[in-house]
């Protein structure tokens, strides 16, 4: 059987009969890979504890018929900080489980580890409290989800814009407008975001613009998958 190397940050683990763990990771070559730890629960080795949920590991694999065997794994970084800090902590689990949602095992784009990497660094190095609705919107226009925002989806006005649909894909002006409503400062703030000013918005404090493009996220991310974040509910 081929054995392979690759590079990835585990997403989530579960049981796998009384000793094994599944571990799903998001890789740099191989994209999102189920793949299986043999007897880590029976072991207090450190082999299993690099394999937990939010660790970017350098690992080696056999392949095989149904799933991968994890045979190697070194820690590049475990992300002491965020996994210290209860609020970074549930943030970087509502990146995880995005990615792990919203990818589909096998697709090989590496641009996705490369922007959760930047998130996690990110979160890292501060609170960044924009860094989830950033990356929400950032990951659903990586995938081809990327809303209309600089005229109406609808009819083409360019002003007034204050609405933003979900089913209709964007922004809406006052006379189509249904869905949510969007105030100026919202919108401007999720231009910037899907814009080149990513790094200034991610050092801004929390705003009620901040509070209403996160609110938008989620509800853009959680229509595209068609069900509910679990982790979203940590950061109320």
């Amino acid at each position: 059987m081929a054995i392979y190397r690759d590079t990835g940050i585990v997403l989530r683990t579960y049981k796998l009969g009384e000793a094994d763990r599944i571990v799903v990771l998001m890789t740099q070559g191989h994209g999102k890979v189920r793949t299986v730890a043999k007897g880590v629960r029976k072991t207090k080795s450190r082999f299993g504890a690099r394999l937990e949920p939010l660790t970017h590991v350098a690992f080696q694999c056999y392949e095989g018929r149904n799933l991968d065997t994890v045979t190697q794994a070194e820690t590049l970084d475990a992300f002491r900080a965020v996994r210290e800090d209860l609020d970074r902590l549930s943030r970087a689990s509502a990146l995880l489980e995005a990615v792990d949602a919203l990818i589909q095992e096998g697709d090989e784009d590496p641009r996705i580890l490369q922007m959760l990497l930047g998130a996690l660094r990110t979160l890292e190095a501060g609170p960044a409290p924009l860094v989830v609705p950033a990356f929400f919107w950032k990951l659903l226009a990586h995938v081809g989800f990327r809303p209309i925002l600089d005229e109406c989806a609808s009819c083409g006005a360019s002003e007034p814009l204050v609405a933003f649909d979900l089913e209709v894909g964007g922004v809406l002006c006052r006379s189509c407008a249904s869905g949510t409503r969007v105030t100026p400062e919202g919108l401007d703030l999720l231009r910037r975001m899907l814009g080149g000013d990513l790094v200034s918005v991610l050092a801004e404090e929390p705003s009620p613009a901040g509070y209403e493009v996160e609110h938008l996220a989620t509800r853009a991310l959680e229509h595209h998958l068609e069900r509910r974040m679990r982790s979203v509910g940590l950061l109320s």
